[in-house]
């Protein structure tokens, strides 16, 4: 068996690769399997696969190498990405393992293999799908019961978020005041 390497990927800065850690490692302690390399990823699904970073995930993967994800959602946001990779993946007879959806697939390029990529990122899309609708639902509710939303108008004075002001444009400051 070839390498193994374990994607991680996260939507923003505020959120920790942790949990998905955690269930890769805890997955490759049950089976004995030991991951290689890792590529951990902060970046929305509305990036490229470039800037996902599944472009250089695939160019790494060989014949005979396994990818293991905390789940399908990680590798990109629609049906049709996610079926795309997969059907790469699948051709170069890589296996991949989703732990959250329980998907093993044995490097078989396979009508049950297609149907069961394409139910679950179904599944993961349309859950996105509902969050998103939840959310703004949830906007809007705040908005007709007056609650202001968002950042706090700014004031004419310093804000923490300015920073110092380094000393020469200080000094210019200051003299042009006096």
């Amino acid at each position: 068996m070839g390498k193994t390497i374990g994607y991680i990927r996260v939507s923003s800065d505020k959120q920790t690769v942790s949990n998905q850690r955690l269930a890769i490692l805890d997955y490759c302690n049950k089976q004995g399997v030991k991951v290689d390399d890792w590529i951990e990823v902060s970046m929305s699904t509305k990036k490229t696969p470039a800037q996902r970073r599944i472009d250089e995930l695939l160019e790494r993967l060989e014949e005979g190498d396994q990818l293991i994800i905390a789940e399908l959602s990680r590798l990109a946001r629609s049906v049709g990405q996610i079926a795309t990779i997969v059907d790469r993946m699948l051709k170069n007879k890589i296996r991949l393992i989703s732990i959250k959806e329980s998907i093993e697939l044995n490097r078989k390029h396979d009508i049950q293999s297609k149907t069961i990529i394409t139910m679950f990122s179904l599944f993961s899309e349309i859950e996105r799908d509902l969050i998103s609708e939840r959310t703004k639902d949830g906007l809007k509710r705040a908005r007709a019961e007056g609650k202001l939303l968002g950042r706090p108008k700014g004031s004419l004075g310093q804000s923490k978020l300015d920073g110092p002001i380094p000393q020469k444009k200080a000094n210019l400051v200051k003299n042009y005041f006096m």
